[in-house]
């Protein structure tokens, strides 16, 4: 199993993953270790984000972990080479509320994993907002939206995951009552 599956949360979800770029595989290290020292880094490096936390795993005997809630997630910086923009790869720091950096290299995809965190961190608001008030919590505009538009959008939260069905009938009950 892996390090992120085996630290989940109940009811947390993994909603992105990202690995090493095969680039890894081109460094001299790896190529006078014939390729084993990279598959192992690749094996045991771990970029995750899920529905509550940033998490990420590297290294197999020395480990270095970083699980960062999405509420706390202040930004994600990207360092891309002309290379890695050309090929897909980058450096990713993740950059905490309270000062946490964290600079992780060879990321695949980094552009995605920035779009994924920030997907999340904006979800889980919508859905934080959604259990501190639902309807009444919504700024006036939105309150003024008809009640089937209000419940098909917690219809779509609920179908992607971002609400628990008791969520779900709670919004659909709020929206009910001030009908």
């Amino acid at each position: 199993m892996s390090y992120v599956v085996d630290n989940l949360l109940k009811n947390e979800r993994i909603l992105y993953e990202a690995r090493l770029h095969w680039t890894i595989f081109f460094r001299l290290r790896s190529i006078f270790t014939l390729f084993i020292a990279a598959l192992m880094q690749r094996a045991a490096s771990e970029f995750a984000v899920t529905n509550r936390r940033v998490m990420i795993k590297v290294g197999l005997v020395q480990r270095r972990t970083l699980e960062l809630n999405l509420a706390k997630v202040e930004s994600i910086e990207i360092d891309q080479s002309f290379w890695g923009r050309l090929l897909g790869f980058g450096s990713i720091e993740v950059i905490g509320t309270g000062g946490t950096r964290e600079r992780f290299d060879h990321i695949g995809s980094p552009l995605e994993f920035r779009k994924a965190v920030h997907e999340a961190a904006e979800a889980m608001q919508e859905s934080q907002g959604a259990q501190r008030g639902g309807v009444e919590a919504l700024p006036a505009a939105a309150a003024e939206v008809d009640p089937e538009t209000r419940l098909a959008q917690a219809k779509q939260m609920l179908d992607k995951g971002l609400i628990t069905q008791p969520e779900f009938e709670a919004i659909r009950q709020r929206i009910i009552e001030t009908m």
